[in-house]
């Protein structure tokens, strides 16, 4: 696609590439009428956010610091640890947690983990109370890192392809297999917060807009979705990340949604097992492919769908499955399960 790459920096600050921001669709004029596309399949918990009331204020998050977190990182020679942290859908309270339990944080959410290595999966807002707190708290740990030596970096998820897609092309007609659907009514349909819509900013845009799509580290290939779909858009990860940034830059919003659309996907290394993830890895690199957005109780079957009722989901770590090729780390914090944040490699 274009030229250079979309390499991030130590801060999480790639060269920019030029994002057009298009104007606000005001919130309270959209009803969405039109049935879901093919592409996403909305849940029971995503419907209670239709037709609601605008949401209150974002709540003020009170901090409390896991106690006896795992010990500091001390500076090393070469790279720091790797971690990855799945999900975290605007669970900002559950976000600082797991990074303080891991020693990545101190008491008062700063940078801890001297020249550790930090990668969000991705699907930082909507469903949980506090999405724009989540991004504004990755942003920073971005730079603090940098400062000391580590890095902090992100992801590409669907929900930042969504929450693009409806602040710029609001309710405008895309084409989808199922007839005519928005950006708009999708994020609604998706778990959209009017308080993550309202304080959403420029820098805030620009900054999902350029994120990766996916990298390979320690010999992890690191995505946001279980799905081959990536193999569309190129046959190295520079050309996925370059080819994402393009449609982004280009601005059409059937582009755009077919991106979304085809993101969205999901269980591919569970349904056809190794051997989808042996064709991602064969063209991408790595000996483990590391995906968020599948939420783990899914995977195992001990959530079958949302309309089951039952006790909250038991998730201890991440999944490992298709014959040990796949690692999944969304651990259904939206269903009263686990914000994970691991260490990479995984013990054996």
């Amino acid at each position: 696609m274009v030229e250079g790459s979309m390499t991030q920096g130590a801060g999480q600050g790639p060269v920019v590439r030029g994002m057009m921001i298009m104007p606000v669709v005001p919130m309270d004029t959209v009803t969405p009428t039109e049935p879901p596309d093919d592409g996403y399949t909305p849940t029971r918990r995503d419907l209670p956010v239709i037709g609601r009331a605008p949401a209150p204020e974002a709540p003020t998050v009170a901090f409390t610091p896991v106690p006896e977190p795992e010990p500091g990182h001390a500076p090393v020679d070469g790279p720091g640890p790797l971690y990855v942290v799945g999900d975290v859908h605007g669970y900002l309270d559950e976000l600082l947690a797991a990074l303080a339990e891991k020693g990545l944080i101190d008491a008062e959410g700063r940078w801890s983990a001297g020249n550790a290595r930090v990668w969000f999966l991705g699907d930082f807002t909507d469903r949980g109370p506090d999405g724009i707190g989540v991004i504004d708290l990755v942003m920073r740990l971005s730079a603090e890192a940098a400062a000391a030596g580590g890095y902090c970096k992100a992801l590409m998820g669907n929900h930042e392809l969504l929450l693009l897609g409806a602040k710029r092309f609001g309710d405008t007609p895309v084409n989808s297999g199922a007839g005519t659907a928005s950006f708009q009514a999708a994020w609604l349909l998706n778990g959209g917060q009017r308080t993550d819509m309202e304080r959403l900013r420029d820098h805030h845009l620009q900054w999902m807009s350029r994120l990766d799509a996916m990298t390979a580290e320690d010999g992890h290939l690191l995505v946001h979705s279980d799905t081959t779909a990536y193999l569309e858009y190129g046959d190295s990860i520079e050309a996925v990340n370059d080819r994402v940034t393009e449609i982004l830059q280009r601005s059409d919003p059937d582009e755009c949604w077919d991106l979304f659309r085809k993101f969205t996907k999901r269980f591919a290394f569970r349904d056809d097992g190794s051997r989808a993830a042996q064709e991602l890895m064969g063209i991408y690199g790595g000996r483990r492919v590391v995906h968020g957005h599948s939420p783990i109780p899914y995977l195992t079957g001990e959530v079958g769908s949302e309309d089951e009722d039952g006790g909250s989901p038991v998730v201890n770590g991440p999944h490992v499955y298709a014959d040990g090729l796949a690692i999944a780390m969304d651990g259904g914090v939206t269903m009263a399960g686990k914000l994970l944040v691991q260490q990479l490699p995984l013990a054996d």
